[in-house]
């Protein structure tokens, strides 16, 4: 439990504050929707590479602002499974990590 009560600790300290303070001043619209042609007011602080516990990393580590929906979906689908499933107005993946762009393409009848 000491993993929880460090990060609790961290996210509650006036230093957590004051960046996220400033990541959301610097950068205030949301990443992922940014990437989709979408404009969105970001309403949380999202640390690129997870930080695990990991104290140099937490406070640190590189962050991005995102919307609430893209945090708590899109960014954990990619922390869990190594790729977003979100699909373009094209019906094609927009993550080129997802697997469809990582496999070779056999279509029956075809090449």
């Amino acid at each position: 439990m000491a993993f929880y009560d460090d990060v609790e600790r961290w996210r509650g300290s006036a230093r957590w504050r004051r960046r996220v303070r400033f990541q959301l001043a610097t950068n205030p619209l949301c990443r992922m929707c940014a990437e989709q042609g979408v404009v969105t007011a970001a309403t949380i602080v999202d640390h690129v590479i997870p930080h695990r516990g990991d104290q140099q990393l937490f406070w640190l580590g590189e962050l991005q602002s995102l919307c609430a929906s893209h945090h708590s979906k899109d960014k954990q689908q990619i922390e869990t499974q190594g790729f977003s499933t979100a699909i373009g107005a094209d019906g094609l993946p927009l993550d080129a990590r997802h697997p469809f762009y990582q496999e070779s393409k056999t279509w029956p009848g075809g090449e």
